[in-house]
């Protein structure tokens, strides 16, 4: 063999990580900071596999074969060409067979000292799920408790911005938590993605200093949260965070302005309650949405649905939510987040 072979474990140390899979695989996930490099597009591994499976697996070898060494062909030339003698890639497919190692026996060829990762992607995603299996316990959280509205992600923010170390779900989720928490033209990750993108950022944590978080429900959108970590969390001490109604219905009419301003995708998202709520809450609801009484929605929201579905699940969830350290906000300016941030006593 022309090439090397080489774990998961030793992906750090090479110059470059490629993934050869098509365009649509590494975009559902790929091994962070990896390029994607394709030998076969979506549409030519599709016709590979048809080839397969209708005519033989010769005739698709042929035309897959050809396909493969154009497309190596032009990466070397276009991507690759000013790589020196001593570059050190690795390179991985789906399960480190025949696509990475036509490309590393190419590369080999040239002269490069190139690696092949054993097991491919799949062996990767494997260490992921198995990573999230074991490193949340080795966390120091404090979740940031409190209704929906309280500001616990702008108090997350403003922790990060005093230099507290913060692992934020909601934004690696790309979503905020809620029925509404849905980003306009903003898609959330993939699953896989989510997970490797949360297993890179727990990484980088030091588990030796507090981390805060933002108290979640098992999903945060359509991607779930590893069990580790969600038992983790709720096990974890608490800061409780207290914010007079009238501040939390600015605070939300202030971060979904785009509901404000597309009335019936708010209608179209509270649908989505009837298994909870009555026709005729629902009819008012949107009465209420179509008359432009947005504080009054919010508020009724708030007091109805949001608090106690909180009151329920965090009873329920957090065992040490009675020992709570209190947090009184009188405002959600960034001034008043700030001064907690900084005065905390997190020890």
């Amino acid at each position: 063999m022309l090439f090397k072979p080489a774990t998961v474990a030793q992906l750090g140390q090479f110059d470059e990580v490629i993934d050869v899979r098509s365009p649509s695989e590494f975009a559902e996930d790929h091994i962070p900071g990896a390029i994607n490099c394709p030998v076969l597009d979506d549409a030519q591994r599709h016709e590979v596999g048809s080839l397969y499976k209708q005519v033989s697996p010769f005739e698709a070898r042929k035309v897959g074969a050809a396909l493969v060494s154009r497309n190596i062909a032009q990466a070397l030339e276009e991507q690759f060409a000013d790589k020196p003698r001593n570059w050190r890639p690795i390179i991985y497919c789906w399960r480190g067979g025949q696509r990475s190692g036509a490309m590393a026996t190419v590369f080999a060829q040239v002269g490069w000292p190139v690696y092949q990762l054993q097991g491919g992607y799949k062996a990767y995603r494997h260490d992921v799920l198995a990573q999230l299996e074991t490193l949340p316990a080795t966390l120091d959280l404090r979740v940031v408790c409190g209704p929906t509205g309280s500001g616990k992600s702008r108090l997350l923010d403003a922790f990060a911005r005093a230099g507290h170390q913060v692992l934020d779900l909601e934004g690696l989720a790309n979503h905020r938590g809620s029925v509404l928490g849905k980003l306009p033209g903003s898609p959330q990750p993939s699953q896989k993605s989510f997970d490797s993108q949360l297993l890179a950022a727990i990484r980088q944590l030091d588990t030796s200093c507090p981390v805060f978080i933002e108290s979640e429900s098992k999903k945060v959108g359509q991607v779930t949260l590893p069990l580790a970590l969600f038992e983790r969390m709720h096990q974890s001490p608490c800061l409780l965070v207290d914010v007079p109604l009238a501040e939390r219905v600015r605070f939300l009419l202030e971060d979904y302005d785009f509901y404000v301003s597309d009335p019936e995708s708010l209608i179209k998202q509270l649908s989505f309650l009837k298994a909870v709520h009555s026709g005729e809450q629902l009819g008012h609801w949107s009465s209420l949405i179509r008359s432009g009484e947005f504080g009054a929605l919010v508020g009724e929201l708030l007091t109805l649905h949001y608090d106690p579905l909180y009151l329920r699940s965090m009873d329920r969830h957090y065992v040490h939510l009675a020992q709570a350290q209190a947090i009184t906000l009188h405002s959600l300016e960034h001034k008043e987040l700030a001064h907690i941030a900084k005065t905390l006593h997190v020890a």
